[in-house]
């Protein structure tokens, strides 16, 4: 299969055509409240010609910004943050966007949106992602006309402080005195870590969702909850997941015992 052609000149900096395979589109977001969820895990990306590919995907400030991290580790893992945002934006515009030709700014909160070009006539797709990322984990969440925000925490995080002075410095008093009430000190860094996770999550955005990743984190996934005052109640949140390697290998895991989801 010929490789596509991006459908304008990435901005001035960014290299030219390159023979990237098609990024395979997934399913449409049927609605505000369905979030699609695409993750890398950067120990299994070692392959030089692909981290190089993946380089050139950059923007000069994006690349500058990598390459300013401190160590080949933090270098690598602020790159590939950068390459699996625009590779995921793309898949969703059906590829045509060049994964290259993103731009971005910052709203008045602060937080990264998309900044759409003129010549993108034919629509503007309403998409809102965010990222998270662990030492050994990069999430991208991406929902359809709806703010969205999502963490990511491994799941033996240790802390420097007690997790009650922590939780009575961040956490309202219910769940202070909730945590407090679990006498088992692992049961109870477990609940810390997952009401941290869905605060981190919150502040990024608003809603509800919560799912365990990997057996070794978790996951929280907060969206405009748009169905309050619904006739038949909340509308549930619609997760999908997948572990990929852009360009390379794409699986859905959801529904598999790679995503347990936590009510």
């Amino acid at each position: 299969m010929a490789p596509p052609l991006p459908p304008r000149t990435p901005p001035p900096g960014v290299a030219g055509p390159r023979p990237f395979a098609s990024l395979p589109p997934p399913p449409p977001l049927q609605s505000r409240r369905e979030v699609h969820v695409w993750y890398v895990c950067p120990d299994e990306l070692n392959d030089h010609s692909h981290l190089d590919l993946y380089m050139e995907l950059l923007s000069p400030s994006e690349r500058k910004n990598a390459l300013s991290m401190n160590g080949p580790r933090l270098q690598k893992d602020a790159m590939l943050s950068r390459a699996l945002l625009r590779t995921t934006l793309s898949r969703y515009t059906n590829s045509k966007i060049d994964p290259r030709s993103f731009e971005f700014k910052k709203n008045k909160f602060g937080k990264p949106e998309i900044l759409w070009q003129s010549d993108d006539s034919n629509m503007e797709w309403p998409l809102h992602f965010n990222i998270s990322h662990t030492s050994s984990l990069i999430a991208c969440g991406i929902a359809m006309d709806a703010p969205i925000g999502i963490d990511v925490e491994e799941k033996k995080r240790k802390t420097t402080k007690s997790i009650l002075s922590l939780a009575r410095r961040y956490f309202t008093p219910s769940e202070v005195d909730s945590l407090a009430k679990i006498a088992d000190s692992d049961a109870q860094q477990k609940e810390f870590i997952k009401l941290w996770t869905l605060k981190e999550a919150y502040v990024k955005a608003l809603g509800r969702g919560f799912s365990e990743l990997n057996s070794s984190y978790y996951m929280a996934v907060c969206i405009e909850d748009s169905s309050r005052g619904s006739e038949n109640g909340p509308v549930p949140l619609g997760l999908k997941v997948w572990k990929t390697v852009p360009f390379i290998e794409d699986t859905l895991v959801s529904g598999t015992d790679a995503v347990k989801l936590i009510t």
